[in-house]
């Protein structure tokens, strides 16, 4: 009965240190980034509740992101408190092993690594999506309704819009230039246009035009001429590959971020977008599939950092920014892999080589502590001997 109100202590602190820090720094970031996105109501006269959908759609991606780091920095709060209060010795001096103090914080874990798994395997592909439905209308709104008579007015990066006049719900005398793709500019340009929606997509629908598209590669240049032309605006977002949107019955090529996780699993290998991206397709399948496995590394890394009872002589602080330097490493040695893994097959191993090799070492040192630790210093001690023969230096000064 001990251990079990034991165990519901640790984990009331942990897990209230890791739900405030989650909150706290998930609204720091979010309002960094919704800040960005006022635009849409400044410059593009979409309402407040448009603006906090597109701003909260980001929030699983924030969360996905932050859950393991807020679980990392509550662990380290809870084991320096208790060691604080000296309750870590009197666990100690009652026989409990610093290993069996884990058990709580592993409950926590599974947690966390559950809500990571949820967010980045479900909840995020599906917020990428409709965020990218939602820019489409907002684009084919702002298109027809926001954008003045005569302006060049920038839709995306790389692609200029500009009509000359408004007639009725049409646009007259309609100019835009796409240069999101630049071995391939294009300019398109119509007498007329209106923005119309079929099966749940935005087209704008010009009439007698030409497209104009000029290859750099062969310096040659082609002009179509057409009497109508559906141009899906959903293909204006992002990345140019991603569907050209001609003709009326093109479907919209979604990015790997916005496939769900079975789509990504079940990928067709002859669709032409795979065959151009399939390193993309990979890094984001085997990043949503590793996830999870960093909330157990963050936190065990944690844990063999200070969770036995020591003395602020023996070197916590030391040890608390050694953890978090490992942490740091980690984390940047995993996004340098996940960028790596468009191009490298191996690279994609290392997004679970990494955690898995963290979580062995930080296990080792929990169980094995007393035994590692002299052959730890014993090898870190050529690293660490100058730096406190300078700070012994400092002192005498």
């Amino acid at each position: 009965m001990l251990f079990n109100r034991l165990d519901r202590y640790i984990l009331k602190i942990a897990a209230g240190a890791a739900v405030v820090l989650l909150l706290g720094l998930t609204g720091v970031i979010w309002v960094t980034q919704a800040l960005r996105e006022v635009d849409l109501i400044t410059g593009k006269g979409q309402t407040v509740v448009i603006f906090l959908t597109v701003t909260l759609l980001s929030l699983p991606a924030l969360i996905a992101g932050i859950a393991p780091v807020a679980l990392f920095m509550s662990t380290l709060y809870t084991l320096n408190k208790l060691n604080g209060d000296s309750e870590l010795i009197v666990m100690n001096a009652a026989g409990v092993a610093p290993h069996r103090i884990v058990r709580p914080f592993f409950a926590l874990t599974v947690l966390t690594a559950v809500v990571v798994a949820w967010m980045t395997i479900s909840v995020m592909p599906a917020s990428f999506r409709m965020l990218r439905d939602l820019i489409t209308l907002i684009r084919a709104d702002f298109v027809a309704n926001v954008v003045k008579e005569g302006q060049f007015v920038s839709l995306d990066s790389g692609v200029t819009f500009h009509y000359r006049e408004k007639a009725g719900d049409a646009l007259v005398g309609i100019f835009m230039q796409d240069r999101r793709d630049p071995a391939q500019p294009s300019i398109y340009l119509a007498e007329r246009g209106r923005t119309v929606e079929a099966e749940g997509q935005s087209f704008l629908m010009l009439e007698k035009g030409t497209i104009q598209r000029e290859t750099k590669n062969t310096s040659t240049t082609s002009i179509i001429s057409f009497e109508r032309y559906a141009l899906n605006l959903s293909a204006l977002t992002g990345d140019p590959t991603g569907g050209s949107g001609e003709g009326d019955g093109d479907k919209v090529v979604y990015k790997p971020r916005e496939r769900s996780t079975w789509q990504l699993i079940n990928q067709d290998p002859n669709e032409s977008y795979y065959k151009i991206q399939e390193g993309r397709f990979r890094a984001e399948l085997h990043n949503r599939l590793s996830a999870p496995l960093y909330p157990f590394a963050f936190m065990l890394i944690a844990f063999a950092a200070i969770g036995e009872a020591r003395t602020t002589r023996q070197g916590r602080a030391l040890a608390i920014q050694a953890a978090i330097m490992i942490v740091g490493g980690t984390r940047i040695a995993a996004y340098a892999a996940w960028t790596a893994s468009v191009r490298s097959p191996f690279a994609a191993a290392l997004l679970y080589i990494l955690p898995i090799v963290a979580i062995l070492l930080a296990v080792a040192v929990i169980f094995y502590g007393e035994r590692l630790r002299p052959v730890m210093a014993r090898l870190a001690a050529p690293l660490t001997q100058p730096l406190a023969n300078l700070a012994a230096r400092f002192r005498r000064a």
